[in-house]
């Protein structure tokens, strides 16, 4: 089997773009080789795990899951079925969070549910001054966000436990969070390669806001004054979102669309 064979074969089976992709890694050859070099024969392993790869994408599988890898503010995270797989959506939680942190010298941030650490590595990279900590329940998790850390040369200091439960008596100056939020039996649970994600990283299994609910509740005890608290949440839920952040005592609560004008980020401030 030729390059232009394995491409042709495969465009049958899954979208065009994913079957390139998958023949690049799978061989590491290059897009230029694609175009240029289509005889180029396909052999052994490589053979085998593009085959292996190519119907794994056609049963649903997530491309970022077959290899290893997404790519998330220009950087390239790994990523595993432990971790949610990075969207462009959670930009926003990062670019109001920085906003936030704007002219303090040395603030101090916790991501929870940090997940791969796209959201603490981000923070501790493009904010160099802040001290950043992060939080997942998983502890599968926190290798793969130890690992990109490492391997992106940010430092978080990572906490493995239930919330703000590792943090003791800690002060945020702010607190960023991607949590659970898609209720119980949500159709789209079932749809875009969802079902093969980490099912305790997408639902709280119950209405999608018992998450925020406690983070809500018990970040008061943990925010600096004038310190800030935005988590991402469901496109429906922003107005619930700002009910519980004034409910529990925060001022000037909000929410911010992402880029697709999709209400994605509520946040406050004590």
């Amino acid at each position: 089997m030729t390059l232009g064979e394995a491409l042709t074969a495969a465009r049958q089976k899954i979208d065009r773009l994913d079957a390139r992709l998958l023949l690049q890694y799978a061989t590491g050859c290059s897009h230029a080789d694609l175009l240029a070099r289509t005889e180029t024969p396909v052999i052994g392993p490589a053979c085998d795990q593009f085959v292996e790869w190519v119907e794994r994408r056609a049963a649903g599988e997530p491309l970022a899951y077959l290899v290893g890898e997404a790519e998330f503010r220009g950087r390239v995270f790994q990523v595993s079925p432990a971790v949610l797989i990075p969207r462009p959506e959670t930009e926003v939680l990062i670019e109001l969070a920085l906003e936030k942190l704007c002219g303090l010298v040395a603030p101090t941030v916790v991501d929870l549910g940090t997940g791969s650490g796209i959201v603490a590595i981000s923070l501790a990279l493009e904010y160099a001054t802040a001290t950043v900590a992060a939080v997942d329940l998983s502890d599968a998790a926190i290798g793969v966000a130890r690992n990109n850390a490492g391997r992106l040369g940010a430092k978080v200091d990572f906490r493995q436990g239930d919330w703000f439960g590792p943090l003791a008596d800690e002060r945020f100056d702010v607190i960023v969070s991607n949590p659970p939020y898609v209720a119980d039996g949500d159709p789209h649970l079932a749809l875009n390669g969802l079902p093969f994600e980490p099912q305790m990283a997408l639902t709280d299994g119950a209405d999608g806001l018992s998450c925020i609910r406690r983070i809500v509740a018990e970040a008061a005890g943990h925010l600096n004054p004038g310190g800030w608290l935005l988590f991402e949440h469901g496109y429906d839920q922003g107005e619930a979102s700002r009910n519980l952040l004034t409910a529990a005592g925060f001022k000037a609560a909000s929410t911010f669309p992402d880029l697709a004008g999709i209400d994605r980020v509520s946040g406050a401030y004590l």
